[in-house]
């Protein structure tokens, strides 16, 4: 089962790769750019067919995809007769549209696995049925039992859990008059909560767990909710991106020192699909629960990436989107000027800045990689 898991988040992060390739190739073709290759993997050519001018197929290294656009650069060579629809001859707007395709897509994708979450799946919630009473607690002394079902606090009746339960906090010791369900029938207790300290922060408790079950959301409130988390998660992803280097530290003392993993800190794609094979096989939540979970990680990451290939840095989508963006402020401060549009900048010139980064991206993945091997993550489920 774990290894079902772990294949499950391949094939699934194969295929988001492929939605975002496939960003850029629709819109490059919807705009008359050239395609020339769609291919799934890196490496050696293990299959492949030709469609019109588009060559489509799988590469031997199962590591991603690519769309290949012709005519990314002035030097690139056009077949005779294709050099108007070069990439770079192209409106900046038109440039910006096909590469930023991508990270829409995993937008998308990220919403409409959320809205499968949230509408078909369900998210585990908790209900007002008593799970398990400590003991000692004062549920304990005041009789409540496993089972049991609370309707109402201090005769206000429960319809939002959740929200509801914080009213036990809210008495700040006070007794509190719960009113619960047992065989059939109502009954009032009066409990008086005590007081705890988590987190430093203090608490009062009555001592119980609730049971938890899947509930899906009606229609509108699907879409509502996934818009929302879909928001929420572009923007911690970008505050995520923004703390990277300064967790930089705390990684390598964790990959090579022996200090222990922070979940929260950095993870690769490999702690990702391990994770993902514990969820797929633990005992300890249901199937509904385990496919959920599986849901939101893949949705999570789709967001992630879109986020991470928006940055302004070559050669990410959004370095490229950087240029093209630096070719219209260069063209509008010619034009204030009455000046002839400058030439487009050529990312050739680029180069070297893109080696550094591209080798940067390297050591920090191979980094991640040891991590995730020989110190993973574990989420104690």
């Amino acid at each position: 089962m774990k290894a079902l898991g772990i294949v499950g988040f391949i094939l699934a992060l194969l295929l988001s790769v492929m939605i975002h390739e496939f960003g850029h190739y629709i819109t490059a073709r919807k705009f008359g750019m050239r395609v020339s290759e769609f291919f799934v993997g890196f490496g050696k050519r293990i299959w492949s067919y030709q469609r019109g001018e588009t060559e489509f197929g799988i590469k031997a290294i199962p590591a991603g995809g690519y769309c290949r656009i012709d005519g990314m650069s002035k030097t690139d060579v056009m077949e005779p007769g294709q050099e108007g629809r070069a990439f770079y001859r192209a409106t900046s707007w038109r440039k910006l549209i096909v590469l930023g395709a991508g990270s829409f897509l995993h937008f998308l994708l990220g919403f409409l696995l959320f809205v499968v979450l949230f509408g078909a799946v369900g998210t585990t919630q908790m209900t007002p049925i008593i799970d398990e009473v400590s003991d000692p607690s004062p549920a304990k002394s005041a009789g409540l039992l496993s089972g049991d079902e609370i309707v109402a606090f201090n005769g206000a009746r429960i319809s939002n859990w959740r929200q509801d339960v914080q009213r036990i906090n809210a008495t700040q010791g006070k007794s509190l008059a719960i009113t619960i369900k047992r065989s059939g029938s109502e009954m009032t207790l009066d409990v008086s909560p005590k007081k705890i300290f988590h987190n430093g922060e203090s608490r009062w408790i009555i001592g119980i767990t609730n049971k938890s079950t899947l509930v899906r959301a009606s229609f509108l409130k699907t879409f509502g909710d996934s818009y929302k988390v879909t928001k929420e998660l572009i923007g911690s992803s970008a505050k995520a991106i923004v703390s990277l280097p300064a967790k930089l530290p705390a990684l390598w003392g964790q990959t090579f020192e022996g200090e222990k993993r922070d979940a929260s800190g950095l993870v690769g794609i490999v702690g990702v699909a391990r994770v993902s094979g514990e969820i797929t096989s633990t005992s300890e939540l249901t199937l509904g629960q385990r496919l959920g979970t599986f849901i939101l990680i893949v949705a999570s990451l789709n967001i992630f990436i879109g986020v991470f290939n928006l940055l302004p840095i070559l050669p990410l989508d959004g370095g490229h989107m950087a240029v093209a963006i630096a070719d219209e402020v260069r063209a509008l401060y010619a034009r204030l000027r009455r000046r002839v549009r400058p030439a487009a900048i050529d990312v050739n010139v680029l180069t070297p800045i893109t080696a550094v980064v591209f080798v940067l991206l390297v050591l920090l993945t191979v980094l991640v990689l040891i991590a995730d091997i020989f110190n993973p993550v574990s989420i104690h489920l």
